[in-house]
């Protein structure tokens, strides 16, 4: 069993040393709680629950602590991939819900997977999810004094379970004075992904993740033969030849870990059961 996490770059708020301690605690005590969650639970289970204890820390951008849209709303997306079933579900722009991902999660029994904007504040309401404010008083601030973010804000978490079964989420407040309607690359294919090889969860530029569909490229080639850590190498050249911001998390099914970003200063931790581990 093997789980690793990531809160996004530091580059997304502070760059302090106080800050830079803050979240790296607080994924050390995240990556274990979801540890001790796996060991009664599935992948899939595990990775929703993880990144919910994310989504409720102001430290990341996603849940609450999301950046505020141009015209002052937040707006959400998470996605899931069940690597085992190949299943996928998401929401993209929802609004005034505590954890997106758990929304995504119920739409796991639906024949439609991934629904955004009111279809997917409709479907959170009819699944009992109570309207909720994930505003901070410290995302208002940047909003008004216009202060605009990097746009690399995301969580995510990958999970080997006690099955060899491998599940992602990942979820994100976007990148901050976006124009409404952009769409991140959380809930697609590009950003989050997963299949019996290995899954990947990204963080970085949504436009730069989707245009180089790099998790899709990592657990493809992993599955045609690749080394995790290929794989890794191979799609990150690839990104480098458009200068992509990314940062990824992946954990094969042999339980290999691999993680790397185009602009070191990803936050990232793991944990084993034996062995944690946690980056920048």
């Amino acid at each position: 069993m093997k789980i690793i996490i990531h809160g996004g770059f530091f580059s997304e708020s502070s760059t302090s040393a106080e800050m830079k301690a803050a979240k790296q605690q607080a994924l050390l005590e995240i990556v274990h709680q979801g540890f001790d969650f796996l060991k009664s639970h599935s992948a899939v289970e595990t990775v929703v629950h993880t990144v919910a204890l994310l989504e409720d820390n102001i430290l990341f951008n996603a849940g609450t602590g999301s950046q505020i849209q141009r015209d002052g709303i937040i707006r959400m997306s998470a996605s899931i991939m069940d690597g085992d079933t190949q299943k996928m579900t998401g929401v993209i722009n929802i609004e005034n819900v505590k954890n997106p991902v758990r929304v995504a999660e119920q739409l796991f029994p639906y024949e439609d997977k991934v629904l955004g904007g009111s279809g997917a504040i409709a479907f959170a309401r009819q699944q009992g999810f109570t309207e909720f404010s994930t505003e901070i008083p410290q995302r208002r601030e940047e909003y008004e004094a216009k202060l605009k973010a990097n746009g690399t804000g995301t969580v995510g978490c990958v999970v080997l379970d006690s099955e060899g079964k491998i599940a992602v989420a990942t979820s994100t407040g976007g990148k901050g004075f976006e124009i409404p309607g952009r769409i991140s690359d959380s809930a697609t294919v590009a950003g989050n992904y997963a299949n019996s090889f290995c899954g990947v969860s990204l963080t970085g530029v949504g436009e730069d993740i989707v245009s180089g569909a790099v998790a899709a490229k990592i657990v493809t080639r992993v599955t045609d033969g690749f080394s995790l850590q290929q794989a890794f190498e191979k799609t990150f050249e690839e990104l480098a030849l458009f200068d992509g911001f990314a940062g990824a998390i992946a954990i094969d099914h042999m339980g290999a870990i691999v993680h790397q970003d185009s602009h070191p200063s990803m936050v990232f931790a793991s944990f084993d059961g034996e062995k944690e581990m946690v980056f920048n």
